[in-house]
């Protein structure tokens, strides 16, 4: 019989933390790479890229929240593993993502590809986020999810750089 895994809140708070940092890793790769072309273009929407930056740490903030939201509600409905974590961050995601893109549709001057694109990427990130919640909320050792998370956030920085450098997505101008 396997033994129950450890639910205390030291054990809550790193699993929620390395769902965050697994979220922020797809957020760089989505929106400094897949989506960077999308913010170079002048918007009425959009702010200029140094305001952009300086709020960075507020989109940081909203994830943070978004994932103590995902693991709050995966303790409530009993759901653990990566497959169920995964199906439900990718529901929630998509629920959250879609709901915020046709308010924001509904009432804004956004383009219709930057909403799309914002919706696809909270989709994935909350996916991401929820198999990592699932993976520690199934017993996965806290050492061996956080080597797995820092490989894929690795992986996605790199990604992200070499999109960059070859032209595939622009780097961030400023002052121009």
């Amino acid at each position: 019989m396997d033994k129950a895994p450890d639910l205390s809140a030291r054990r809550l708070v790193a699993i929620g933390l390395l769902s965050w940092a697994a979220m922020l890793g797809a957020d760089f790769f989505f929106h400094g790479g897949l989506l960077a072309k999308l913010y170079a273009e002048p918007s009425p929407f959009l702010l200029p890229p140094e305001e952009s930056f300086r709020r960075i740490p507020l989109g940081y903030l909203a994830a943070l929240l978004f994932c103590a939201l995902l693991l709050g509600l995966m303790l409530k409905l009993g759901l653990s593993g990566w497959r169920k974590g995964l199906s439900f961050g990718i529901l929630l995601g998509a629920l959250a993502g879609g709901t915020s893109a046709l308010g924001l549709y509904s009432i804004s001057t956004a383009e219709l590809s930057l909403l799309a694109g914002w919706f696809i990427s909270q989709t994935v990130e909350m996916g991401l986020a929820g198999a990592v919640a699932g993976s520690g909320l199934a017993g996965q050792r806290l050492r061996t999810l956080f080597v797995r998370v820092v490989a894929l956030v690795l992986l996605l920085m790199v990604l992200t750089i070499a999109m960059q450098s070859v032209g595939l997505a622009p780097a961030a101008q400023w002052g121009t």
